[in-house]
């Protein structure tokens, strides 16, 4: 498994496939090629169905202006590279047009970009397989030498890890109050209002349990909004879904008084079931459908809840489990190709069920039938299943609704 550093990526929304991905391999491209006079960017499969929605030619000329290019923007919606649904090949021309190199690049979630041919964009692993290449392994190494999951972490990466994952914490909080904060319509055509504010002044006035249990809805709301309008956030694991483990942690030091130095903590951990997942499975959205992202951010924020609220390694796989579990089959079918509906509702309520589950894994002893391991599995088996119109392109679901 790769680092921490390539799961959590502070960067601009709405998305991380779509925006950060295309962005990145724009960047590669023109500082590898500068002698090329201007480039030509042609987006296939998913990233052209709902590219302008996740404002990737926005990215993509941005980050060629850096390199003071210019750079042309062709759609293929309807074609699809056999080696991932997110693919962008780039070609840069001379001065009379004539074609000087070219690129294929593929945006496979969370930010990453990789080619065919090239290892060198694809970041070393660092875990090894042995003890970290399934959950199973890494219960069984935690347990044979009495550590917590957040120390394996640190046993592998060493202590830099830690400046890391703070500025990363502190990127997430930042987001979360900018969010509290800001109000008015989100961009992109679909008129959605921002709600984390209403709801943030209408949680602090309820009253008993419902009170509590409203505030991370809208610390949810906040990070996910900021996200659609293209703010500052951090992929946990994606874009798509970076406001539900935000909300759960921001939630739980809040309500519990808890120190910083443990939400780092849960943050390690969390990492290392996101991480799980993306070695054996997938986070993209166009891979996998929406089970990929915000299934796998509750996955993440549930097993983060119960190691704060004192649960076991099983009880922590356990609750991670079940968000898996409970995503099973989630579609990717975003109205318009922007983060917005029914994404953002959905990092609010992922959220919930997050702490659900590790209020259930808390419950029980840890035991269970289905395993972390055996639930990706299925998640993947399942992903493929999808017809491809389920799995962001917006041809299908709720985008196609008026």
């Amino acid at each position: 498994m790769e680092s921490l550093r390539e799961l959590y990526r502070i960067g601009y929304g709405p998305s991380s496939s779509h925006t950060m991905g295309p962005r990145a391999a724009m960047e590669r491209f023109c500082s590898r090629h500068g002698e090329c006079a201007s480039y030509v960017a042609e987006l296939y499969g998913s990233l052209a169905a709902t590219g302008k929605g996740h404002l990737t030619d926005k990215a993509i000329r941005e980050a060629a202006h850096k390199f003071n290019r210019s750079v042309e923007i062709r759609w293929f919606p309807d074609e699809f590279k056999p080696f991932h649904p997110n693919a962008i090949t780039i070609r840069g021309l001379d001065d009379n047009g004539v074609e000087m190199a070219s690129k294929t690049y593929y945006s496979t979630g969370g930010g990453r970009i990789v080619t065919e041919e090239d290892n060198d964009l694809s970041p070393m692993d660092v875990y090894p397989a042995d003890r970290c290449g399934s959950f199973a392994k890494l219960l069984q190494y935690c347990s044979s030498e009495g550590l917590q999951i957040w120390e394996v972490v640190l046993e592998v990466e060493g202590e830099g890890i830690v400046e890391y994952i703070t500025e990363v914490w502190q990127t997430m909080k930042v987001a979360i109050q900018r969010g509290l904060n800001n109000e008015g319509v989100l961009p992109g055509g679909l008129k959605l209002q921002r709600k984390a504010a209403q709801y943030y002044a209408k949680a602090r006035d309820f009253s008993g349990s419902i009170g509590g249990n409203a505030l991370p809805i809208a610390y949810a709301l906040a990070v996910s909004e900021e996200n659609a309008g293209g703010g500052e956030i951090v992929t946990a694991p994606t874009c798509g879904s970076c406001g539900v483990l935000p909300a759960v942690l921001y939630y739980l030091m809040k309500e519990n008084d808890l120190a910083e130095i443990r939400v780092i903590r849960a943050l390690l951990t969390a990492g290392m079931i996101g991480n799980i997942v993306k070695t054996n499975g997938s986070i993209s959205g166009a891979e996998v459908g929406c089970q990929g992202e915000v299934g796998v951010a509750c996955a993440m924020a549930g097993g983060a809840a119960a190691q704060l609220l004192g649960g076991s390694i099983y009880q922590i796989e356990y609750a991670a489990e079940m968000g898996l579990e409970h995503h099973l089959g989630l579609t990717c079918d975003p109205m318009k190709g922007l983060v917005q509906i029914p994404c953002i509702e959905r990092n609010a309520l992922a959220s919930m069920r997050a702490l659900d589950h590790a209020l259930y894994a808390l419950m029980s002893d840890g035991r269970h039938k289905v395993s972390f391991d055996a639930a990706v599995e299925v998640m993947m088996e399942t992903g493929q299943a999808l017809p491809s119109l389920y799995r962001e392109t917006s041809m299908g679901g709720l985008a196609l609704i008026k």
